[in-house]
């Protein structure tokens, strides 16, 4: 079946598009380009969204694949995370172009707002296919400026697991690492999958680009591209409690696997794009 995409009211807006293919179902918001939720599977949810996740204007939605552009965390003078994961996108129908298969489109251009951030002019498009057992996400930047531009970024996507314990990720077991958790110390490669018994937060750089998250619900298969970096994290127990979009016992049912360039920033010349992407491919029986 083709790729479909229609409106789907939420919180008494249009904010939300539902899309369809190969009995697949997926929801995208407008606000942010956040995929929301991906059921390869009628009932088999595949994304974490917060009960806790609120969806006022100018607060993040904590959950499914946040968009994180042109700063990833706090590293650098915007926002933590940066301005488009807080922005209102336009959606501009099916194309096949940036990923090979048809994909809805989504896009942010710089505005007044945005310029008085970051002062890039750009054009940022999030492109979310959908097929019978996979999602993919790309994420598109063209410098539209006069000077070159320099930005990091991520997909910040929430892997929904039953539960940590026997939750393992594997494909990153040769990859020396930074400790966010202790302030990016250089941390060598542990030689094992990463289980989560405590609060987890690493950036992977140069990594390998693919990892498979192993759980009591099934396994999926993490595959990226033109992405240069892992960031794996879970916020354990005492942390989770602390956030009031999140909240006690809720660190149990998710683990973020990020696609993301954070070490080395991109730099695009006037006119120059950037595309990177991410797949997750449901492997459940």
């Amino acid at each position: 079946m083709p790729l479909t995409a229609q409106p789907l009211p939420h919180h008494g807006r249009d904010s939300l598009l539902l899309l369809t293919s190969d009995g697949a179902r997926a929801q995208v918001g407008l606000y942010g380009a956040q995929v929301t939720s991906w059921q390869p599977v009628p009932g088999r949810e595949r994304l974490y969204l917060s009960p806790n996740a609120t969806w006022t204007t100018g607060t993040a939605i904590r959950g499914g694949i946040p968009v994180v552009f042109p700063q990833f965390g706090g590293r650098g003078p915007l926002a933590k995370h940066g301005f488009a994961r807080l922005s209102d996108w336009r959606f501009l129908g099916i194309d096949a172009t940036a990923l090979g298969q048809p994909a809805a489109v989504l896009e942010l251009s710089d505005s007044a707002d945005t310029r008085r951030h970051w002062p890039t002019r750009f054009r940022a498009r999030l492109h979310v296919a959908l097929s019978a057992s996979a999602l993919r996400v790309g994420l598109e930047v063209r410098n539209e400026d006069t000077a070159a531009a320099t930005f990091t970024t991520a997909l910040h996507t929430y892997l929904r697991v039953d539960s940590l314990e026997g939750t393992v990720l594997e494909g990153l077991e040769r990859a020396p690492y930074l400790d966010s958790t202790r302030g990016d110390t250089p941390m060598p490669a542990q030689g094992e999958g990463i289980r989560f018994n405590t609060e987890t937060d690493r950036i992977y750089p140069d990594s390998p680009h693919e990892t498979v998250l192993h759980g009591r619900n099934g396994r999926v298969r993490v595959r990226m591209s033109g992405f240069k970096d892992t960031v794996v994290w879970n916020p354990g127990a005492s942390l989770a409690a602390s956030m009031a979009d999140l909240g006690p016992g809720e660190h149990e049912h998710f683990v973020c696997v990020e696609a993301a360039t954070v070490i080395e920033p991109v730099t695009l010349a006037s006119g120059e794009s950037w595309l990177g992407w991410q797949q997750l491919v449901d492997e459940s029986d």
